[in-house]
């Protein structure tokens, strides 16, 4: 029982004594995390200039956009007015031809 008692006992020493964190490995847990925190503040730096420079892509895109439609609608516009343009001429080249038929009868 005595052996026992005493190799439990060393067990228990060596478990307490080397379970210990050091300085050193006390500094060297900080160093990283300090690292990671680098990183982590890095990256959300890095992800605040991608969303600003989708944001601003986004604007652009809108603004693209919408001068596509008021180009599209000026388009329609002038084609419209093309169109009657063109009924008118016809129109007045009927008559043209009415007239003449008309001068050429008599």
């Amino acid at each position: 029982m005595k052996s026992l008692m005493v190799i439990t006992m060393m067990f228990v020493s060596a478990i307490t004594f080397g379970g210990c964190a050091t300085t050193g490995d006390l500094e060297k847990v900080q160093s990283q995390q300090m690292l990671t925190g680098a990183k982590a503040d890095q990256a959300a730096q890095d992800a605040q200039a991608a969303k600003a420079a989708a944001d601003a892509a986004t604007l652009k895109a809108d603004a693209a956009a919408t001068r596509a439609e008021n180009a599209l609608k000026m388009a329609d516009e002038r084609a419209k007015i093309a169109d009657e343009k063109a009924i008118i001429a016809d129109e007045k080249t009927k008559k043209a031809d009415e007239m003449f038929h008309k001068s050429m009868k008599k």
